[in-house]
């Protein structure tokens, strides 16, 4: 096919991309939605995008847009995907999907009438870390897989908007993610707790009064389960996303201590030996060559790095940002899904929903929905 029009939308985060789309053969980004202008032309001029757009409904309504690239706030995701697919677009979306099931909903239902593609961009799942296990396990290193656990812990105090109060397993995704994509699984029923309180003031935001909620998963056609523990505010921890692994052979845990290495257990060596400390390697060679340099920290602009030396992209987030922009990329040429498609996106996305209601009426089971497997 010629080459794919992009337009991101919403330039905070957002803008880490833009760089990455200019060098991948293929795609045109062709265009920036941001609802302040004086943001919209500093990152067009930046950058060298032509087309800018204050109004996302003015960008929908252009027809040389075909796929859009979202990063709006969170209560946002849902309903510009919906739109975005109505107006005959694909779609990105920064993670979750939707705050709501109805949500998730209408986006599969759309997907599957228009035949666009839909992708929710989950960090964890291309970070470094996170295909280094994989790795393991597609050549059977881990055994036979025994427990999946991780945790998002984050103190978001002084956040504004949105977050003040928001229940911690509605943003479960970088937790959720990882413990599904592993081994291709789907959530079939969780049992959540909550546990602590959060400043009184807050609780009238989303009605929620936990400073901590941990989640038990059960996989659909599998004897395995998984644990989420996941805190938002009013928790004294360092920022940490974690993934860990147990396995019959070995099993990899994520440090406790940001930028520690990982720690892999491996079974039937003498005490002392079991655990090695391991530093992850990169995973660039996944990706054409042009994008690899965006897998690690660095300054980067035009062909020969000089132009827009006020920009560092690449270091957050595990080195999955071109990852990610391969993966939807790709799909939209092949034809083919890429990791995780609309289906995915919402079983991931509904598990955080459903884990929060579970806590609500004390660990309650709550099913999946069936329209989430499939």
């Amino acid at each position: 096919m010629s080459d794919i029009n992009v337009a991101i939308v919403g330039l905070g985060f957002g803008a880490e991309f833009i760089p990455i789309y200019q060098r991948l053969k293929g795609v045109n980004m062709y265009a920036i939605c941001q609802r302040t202008q004086s943001k919209l032309d500093e990152v067009g001029d930046k950058y060298g995008i032509a087309k800018r757009y204050t109004s996302y409904e003015d960008l929908l309504a252009d027809p040389d847009v075909h796929a859009v690239h979202i990063n709006s706030p969170i209560p946002d995701h849902g309903q510009q995907s919906i739109k975005a697919l109505k107006a005959g677009k694909h779609v990105a979306c920064t993670v979750p999907m939707a705050t709501s099931l109805d949500e998730c909903k209408q986006i599969i239902d759309l997907c599957k009438e228009t035949g666009l593609k839909y992708m929710m961009m989950e960090t964890v799942v291309y970070a470094r870390e996170f295909l280094f296990m994989k790795e393991l396990y597609e050549k059977g290193e881990l055994g036979k897989v025994q427990f999946l656990r991780a945790t998002h812990q984050q103190d978001m105090e002084g956040w504004p908007g949105y977050w003040p109060g928001l229940p911690p397993m509605y943003y479960a995704t970088h937790c959720v993610g990882p413990i599904l994509g592993l081994m291709g699984s789907q959530a079939e029923y969780v049992s959540c707790f909550g546990s602590g309180t959060i400043a009184e003031e807050m609780h009238a935001c989303y009605g929620s009064p936990f400073a901590i909620e941990t989640c038990h998963i059960k996989m659909k056609d599998s004897d395995l389960s998984a644990q989420v523990v996941r805190s938002l505010f009013d928790v004294a921890r360092q920022y940490r996303e974690s993934f860990e692994v147990y396995g019959t052979k070995k099993s990899v845990e994520w440090p406790l201590i940001e930028h520690d290495p990982l720690v892999i257990h491996t079974a039937k060596k003498p005490e002392p030996e079991i655990p090695e400390e391991v530093q992850c390697p990169d995973f660039a060679h996944y990706l054409p060559e042009e994008i690899q340099l965006f897998t690690k920290g660095g300054v980067y602009g035009g062909d020969s790095g000089e132009d827009h030396l006020s920009f560092t992209q690449g270091a957050g987030h595990g080195g999955s940002h071109p990852h990610l922009v391969w993966q939807f990329v790709k799909m939209l040429q092949t034809g083919q899904d890429s990791y995780p498609n609309a289906v995915q996106s919402a079983n991931i996305t509904c598990t955080g929903i459903l884990a929060h209601e579970s806590a609500l009426k004390g660990g309650e089971i709550v099913r999946l929905p069936e329209w989430t497997l499939s």
